[in-house]
């Protein structure tokens, strides 16, 4: 037998592409990622301009325990990285002019917070997160670790039983509504849904349990900006052996029958047993030509796909009163504009928008007396993007910003940047421009999402936010761990 190490290729190095090159290096595996871009992370890249330190894309840290999770399986912890703190509030939520919710950190106060819009509220939130809490429970153990790769996975009894349970087959639109009446308080627990990129009609009510990490779990924020996640998950991944070769885009691979033998970069042919492509997979298909691919382009179009974002990174000479970390302007009609983004696609004419000023929190991503802006739209994917189209919004934005916080902010911009779909293609060539991946929609939930595994070719693998578990930082992580667990039981056979 040919004791010589295993090499298997790991295309992107973002949180998939991380996560599954480090567990499979500590498998024993000779591991290298090949990165397109020249720093890690992915959608989730830094930059740094006059300054300040702008995250390119997540900015929720939710799910600690995921994080914990994925640490702690090669002896680490997250601290051994990074310092967390709890957002309080955990964000606000801005209705309209007069009414604008703090979202309290302590449960006890979130109870008497519902209450005041609705008697019996409280009692229905406790009956809800109880129910939320078991979704979480088996949704975030059991289900989201399945490959989904075959029915037979779920269909153990008690699997079957916790998919009624798990109200899969129920929306949560309906879920929601048994609970509550207040219009402000289905806004509020509506709003993750958001995150998942489908309107909650079409949303399983399985997702509640977003709910549950939100307000029981909290919001948290690694000091110094979400990038160090990424940088503490480089750091780990190097010193399990990965190697990681930047501004290295596959251009192509080589087959050979059912067989991928490696990649082409620029810089030549990189060689490989197995190939784990944590890059957009509809991208990674049309490299592999009609023969070899999953899915074809019309597969492909009729996905469901999550949001695009229109994104402004700002730097601002001084200190904006009234806004805290998280701040949701959910102060327009929140049905026209989701309807813009799934039902009937075109740029909104009256967006919500989310403002995050991680400088409230932390004074590092910001120059003294300076506050550190990132300002997002989510849009429909597949939009024309242009200048003039981002300007638009970015003076809408502006006047609502202006007219919130009660104070002049333009003529204070010292650094600027936009960043929309042509972006996201070019940098990720991401499929339709799209942020978040694939839409949680019930029929693209588990083993009804792309597979994680290439039918064609017996060594080829994909990871990341257009497989399963599904979209968001948490389930990327998750996604890797799954992918090398099942690259290695397949290699260990052959």
């Amino acid at each position: 037998m040919d004791m010589k190490k295993k090499k298997i290729l790991v295309i992107g190095a973002g949180f998939s592409g991380l996560s599954a090159a480090t567990s499979l290096a500590d498998r024993g595996y000779e591991v290298e990622i090949l990165e397109k871009n020249s720093i890690a992370g992915g959608r989730a890249r830094v930059f740094s301009e006059q300054g300040f330190t702008f995250d390119m894309g997540p900015s929720w840290y939710w799910m600690p325990d995921i994080f914990e999770t994925y640490f702690g399986k090669f002896g680490k912890k997250p601290a051994d990285y990074y310092d967390l703190v709890r957002l309080d509030p955990s964000y606000t939520v801005i209705l309209s002019e007069n009414e604008v919710i703090d979202l309290p950190a302590n449960y006890a106060d979130l109870r008497q917070l519902f209450e005041s819009y609705e008697p019996g509220a409280a009692n229905a939130l406790d009956r809800f997160m109880d129910q939320a809490a078991y979704k979480y429970k088996v949704g975030i153990q059991n289900f989201v670790w399945k490959p989904s790769r075959k029915i037979s996975e779920f269909m153990s009894l008690k699997l079957l039983v916790d998919v009624v349970r798990l109200d899969v087959f129920q929306s949560f639109y309906s879920h929601i509504r048994k609970f509550f009446t207040s219009s402000t308080l289905l806004k509020l627990m509506e709003f993750p849904i958001l995150f998942l990129g489908a309107i909650s009609q079409n949303t399983p009510a399985m997702y509640s349990l977003m709910n549950y990490a939100e307000i029981k779990l909290g919001t948290w924020y690694p000091m110094g900006g979400m990038h160090l996640i990424v940088k503490g998950m480089v750091a780990l991944a190097e010193e399990k052996g990965v190697k990681i070769t930047y501004n290295a885009e596959v251009t192509s691979f080589r087959l050979d029958g059912k067989k991928v033998l490696g990649a082409e970069t620029a810089s030549g042919f990189v060689e490989a047993d197995a190939v784990v492509a944590g890059a957009d997979y509809h991208h990674v298909e049309t490299l592999l030509g009609d023969a070899h691919r999953n899915y074809d382009e019309a597969y492909w179009d009729k996905r469901v796909m999550a949001p695009s974002s229109l994104l402004f990174y700002l730097g601002i000479s001084k200190r904006i009163p009234r806004l805290k970390h998280h701040n949701l302007f959910f102060d327009r009609d929140f049905s026209v504009h989701s309807e813009e983004i799934y039902t009937d696609p075109a740029w909104p004419t009256d967006p919500l928008f989310y403002a995050s000023a991680p400088s409230v929190t932390d004074p590092s991503v910001a120059p003294e007396g300076c506050e550190n802006v990132f300002l997002l739209i989510p849009v429909a994917p597949d939009l024309v993007d242009t200048e003039e189209v981002r300007e638009k919004y970015f003076t809408q934005l502006m006047d609502r910003l202006e007219a919130y916080t009660g104070t002049s902010i333009r003529e204070h911009i010292v650094y600027k940047r936009s960043y929309a779909h042509r972006d996201f293609m070019s940098d990720y060539h991401a499929f339709k421009g799209n942020a978040y991946g694939l839409a949680n929609t019930l029929m693209q939930t588990a083993i009804l999402k792309p597979s994680l595994k290439n039918k064609n070719l017996d060594n080829m693998y994909y990871t990341g936010q257009l497989t399963v578990p599904g979209p968001g930082v948490p389930p990327s992580l998750i996604s890797g761990l799954v992918v090398a667990a099942e690259v290695d039981q397949e290699l260990k056979q052959r």
